[in-house]
């Protein structure tokens, strides 16, 4: 699932002209850690954006809740206390076959490549903005 929303993310990039060698990848054990991923990253100095890709699934117990808003309110949150675009394609779904909808291969419904997109366009309008 989180493999097809980063070929998506991929897509995007480059049909933005992001070169491959200008893409780090990490990976996280949940979408819980992606905003302290995001932080550490952005804190690095080595990108210009942050897309956040991942999935979960609602199961029988408020856990996808508390991991779903939580996971949402730190992306947002690090995105605006560091002033650098961080994108949230983390899709929340009932089902598998709902998070497979918003994965799909080139062509369909990737959530993966529309934040990817929307990371190039917040990286431009952001450095457009700051003083010279």
């Amino acid at each position: 699932m989180t493999r097809r929303l980063f070929e998506g993310v991929r897509r995007g990039l480059a049909g933005t002209g992001v070169a491959e060698a200008d893409i780090t990848e990490v990976w996280v054990p949940g979408a819980f850690e992606l905003p302290a991923a995001a932080n550490g990253l952005i804190r690095s100095g080595r990108i210009d954006a942050v897309v956040c890709i991942g999935c979960v699934i609602r199961g029988e117990t408020f856990h996808f809740e508390l991991v779903a808003g939580q996971c949402a309110t730190g992306i947002q949150l690090v995105a605006v206390t560091t002033g650098f675009p961080v994108l949230f394609g983390v899709v929340t779904v009932d089902t598998l076959e709902q998070a497979l909808a918003r994965s799909e291969p080139a062509g369909g419904h990737n959530v993966g490549e529309e934040a990817a997109l929307g990371a190039v366009e917040m990286a431009r309008l952001l450095q457009g903005l700051r003083p010279a």
